[in-house]
């Protein structure tokens, strides 16, 4: 509850900025792991601006560590978050975007999905965490073949190491461990991985980027 208190508070932040920058903001806190909440926030999105071109799944939990002495119910919450919550917004928006997709401008919608490059190369003490960024890449390619004729763009972004609050969630010695494997690594910033989405999804129709990595630049893996 304190972090959903924390992310809650960082709204006035985040309209702020978009504000100034000639936009327009709204925000609708929900745990997307609750399908009713997820279904509530894309309902909000769609009823503030009347239709929903682009949707972004970027909620995710990496609770690393081996898995031998892994509490289950990090299992639980990775799934919970980074599968399951990414079922309840895809199935809650998926008509709003086609709909979206056949009276645009642009003749294109997008959904654009967060993974990691996890999903791509497993590594020892992320065995649950690679295999819901697995399933996340799986889960979009077969979206993609299926919604590629009602002219919605399906995209996934698979960043390496981000400087985030992510490490926060790890338990206490895991998180130093990690720390100690990325040593003086320039991580990548929030923005960075901004940036390949909106390159994503601005396009022109006949352009579809269905998968950029983007990796640290010392970044081996």
């Amino acid at each position: 509850m304190a972090r959903l208190a924390a992310r809650k508070s960082r709204k006035p932040s985040i309209q702020g900025r978009s504000r100034a920058g000639g936009g327009t903001a709204a925000a609708a806190p929900a745990d997307v792991a609750d399908r009713d909440q997820a279904r509530q926030a894309v309902g909000r999105a769609v009823a503030e601006f009347g239709r929903l071109d682009v949707v972004v799944n970027n909620a995710g939990l990496a609770l690393v560590g081996p898995a031998e002495a892994a509490p289950e119910d990090e299992w639980d919450r990775m799934l919970a978050v980074n599968v399951e919550g990414l079922l309840h917004v895809t199935r809650a928006a998926l008509p709003h975007l086609v709909g979206a997709a056949a009276d645009s401008p642009r003749r294109v919608a997008d959904l654009v999905t967060i993974s990691s490059t996890a999903g791509r190369v497993a590594r020892a003490g992320q065995a649950v965490y690679s295999l819901t960024k697995s399933g996340v890449n799986a889960f979009s390619e077969s979206l993609r073949q299926e919604l590629q004729p009602k002219r919605v763009r399906v995209g996934v972004v698979g960043p390496g190491t981000v400087a985030t609050e992510l490490s926060t969630h790890l338990r206490p010695g895991i998180r130093e461990a990690v720390a100690g494997q990325l040593g003086d690594m320039e991580l990548l910033r929030p923005e960075d991985v901004a940036d390949a989405v909106v390159y994503m999804v601005t396009r022109e129709r006949r352009v579809a980027v269905n998968e950029m990595l983007v990796r640290a630049g010392e970044q081996t893996w």
